[in-house]
């Protein structure tokens, strides 16, 4: 049982410990229900309730919302244009976003469609251990596409509610 200023008061009987919330004028609430035993605060429910829902949406303020970026490219690049595409994708990655990469097949190329795997599996080995592979690539119509995100966590931040 822990008082309305934050001292600890001891283990007390759930008649007792409502009789001293009712004494001080305020709420018994149940912090930590798991515990043996229970441990329960005195508190103003009003302020405390306010308190939690301020800290939630300041947490929610400071996640950040990873977004996808997407880059296509062509069954024929080339090797130059390629360069400058990943280093786009590397500027993406390293501020902390995903990447979806799509190979278009226009006409005739989808009778060569294991030309675009070998172009994925390039653009993968391009990067190494630098990036993690989240959704293998695979054909959606005459789209093959793929997405990649940093394998440093650095970015991401945890969430303690």
């Amino acid at each position: 049982m822990i008082g309305d200023d934050g001292k600890q008061l001891g283990i007390l009987t759930k008649a007792e410990a409502l009789q001293a919330a009712e004494e001080a004028g305020l709420d018994l609430v149940e912090i930590s229900p798991d515990a043996n035993p229970p441990v329960a605060k005195i508190v103003d429910w009003g302020k405390y309730n306010y308190q939690k829902t301020k800290q939630q949406q300041k947490n929610k303020r400071q996640a950040k919302a990873v977004e996808i970026k997407q880059m296509r490219l062509g069954l024929k690049i080339g090797e130059h244009d390629l360069e400058i595409k990943m280093r786009k994708v590397t500027s993406f990655l390293e501020a902390g976003h995903k990447v979806k990469i799509g190979v278009r097949y226009k006409g005739r190329e989808m009778a060569h469609q294991e030309l675009g795997f070998k172009l994925a599996e390039k653009v993968i080995e391009m990067f190494g251990d630098a990036i993690v592979v989240e959704q293998q690539p695979q054909l959606a119509g005459r789209q093959l596409s793929f997405v990649i995100r940093s394998s440093t966590k650095s970015h991401a931040k945890t969430e303690d509610a």
